[in-house]
């Protein structure tokens, strides 16, 4: 990327060369080698039980985080939740797009149909006969075939169908519309990723792998195969992986780790953040007070972390926790005073997701010094 024209602190943070220490704050700081062996290792693990990796790009919203797990982890494509995270990843190379979501506004699935006109593999999650008919319209009106998932709830209680025969009826309304495909089922059972149990994760797989299941003997009753039977998260990969029904994963938060998947414990009972994934994203911050001895105030607050899954952790440094926010400033206990001003600290978030969307960029590091600055290329596409 050319950043002539661009000024440190006001444009960007960083540019390639410099130190971390010279790293304007707060920003999004990547650890580039702990990222390369979080997708290595997920990359691995998929092609060794026999299924395809799709990457969910609501995760991170970045083109170039996409194209490095497609390259070094050899994943298939990319999740998005929205179309203009969708359009934003076709734009920047990134082909094979499941928007694991509905689109039910006809602006929105005109644009949706569109993106294949650009080459792309354009699939969608239904839940809905009239959706169903409103899709068929605009491929239609484009000349184009989107290709649709039926959605299940298997447990979640949010979007899609529920049992064998309304997972039949919605595909049959699909195979049966002019310009759409039905592709499979979209299986997600996203409220129990975070459960610390590996217990209580593995009986609410269970429970969704034997309804997805039935539907898709049900389907395969009726002549409907499923090129796609699509789910799994961070917590529960292995699970859905290991079921002989499942064909995609779509697992997203491995690839940066939080704090709040870092609690999460894994089948021999260790913490995701301590054996299992690395922590590969930080918020870089600077102390800006320091007026109390044992009470250090930074730069990163509300603006800069999301705090809906917990407050960040600091990492690395004993004794220092981050104690609450404010807009503009975090507060961090130093009871052995060992924090001076300017001093930076990595903050692991709360929760990746929100946070990556507070930003504009990742400042990607290697051993102690800058070497890409990567733009948040969907950051803001909410619509």
């Amino acid at each position: 990327m050319d950043f002539s024209g661009f000024e440190v602190g006001y444009d960007i943070p960083a540019l390639p060369g410099m130190t971390e220490a010279e790293v304007q704050t707060p920003c999004l700081l990547l650890d580039l080698d702990a990222l390369e062996r979080n997708i290595v290792k997920m990359g691995d693990a998929a092609r060794a039980m026999g299924v395809r990796h799709r990457v969910h790009g609501k995760m991170h919203k970045s083109v170039d985080v996409a194209l490095l797990q497609a390259r070094l982890g050899g994943s298939c494509g990319v999740c998005c939740q929205k179309v203009s995270e969708a359009e934003a990843f076709v734009r920047g190379g990134v082909m094979d797009i499941l928007v694991s979501n509905q689109v039910t506004d006809l602006a929105k699935i005109d644009r949706l149909a569109r993106l294949v006109l650009r080459g792309a593999r354009v699939i969608v999650c239904v839940d809905d006969a009239g959706n169903v008919a409103d899709l068929s319209a605009a491929a239609v009106r484009h000349g184009v075939v989107v290709e649709c998932l039926v959605e299940m709830d298997v447990g979640a209680g949010r979007c899609g169908v529920r049992g064998a025969q309304a997972v039949v009826g919605m595909a049959q309304a699909i195979a049966g519309a002019d310009g759409l495909r039905f592709s499979g089922v979209q299986a997600y059972q996203g409220s129990m990723q975070h459960m610390t149990s590996f217990a209580d994760r593995k009986a609410a797989t269970e429970v969704a792998v034997a309804e997805v299941r039935v539907a898709v003997a049900a389907l395969r009753g009726v002549g409907l195969e499923c090129d796609i039977v699509g789910g799994a998260g961070t917590g529960s990969w292995p699970l859905e992986a290991g079921s002989g029904v499942y064909n995609e994963l779509q697992c997203g938060s491995y690839a940066f780790m939080d704090a709040d998947y870092g609690r999460v414990l894994d089948q021999d009972g260790r913490r995701f953040d301590a054996g299992v994934w690395e922590n590969a994203l930080f918020v870089l911050t600077s102390v800006i007070s320091h007026v109390r001895p044992n009470w250090a105030v930074c730069d990163a607050g509300l603006k800069a972390l999301a705090v809906d899954s917990g407050l960040p952790v600091v990492f690395g440094r004993e004794g220092l926790e981050y104690l609450r926010c404010s807009d503009e400033h975090g507060e961090i206990s130093d009871p052995a005073g060992a924090l001076k001003i300017n001093d930076k600290l990595r903050l692991v978030p709360g929760h990746c997701d929100p946070t990556c969307n507070l930003h504009d960029w990742y400042v990607g590091v290697r051993a102690g010094r800058v070497e890409v600055v990567w733009p948040i290329s969907a950051r803001g596409k909410v619509f």
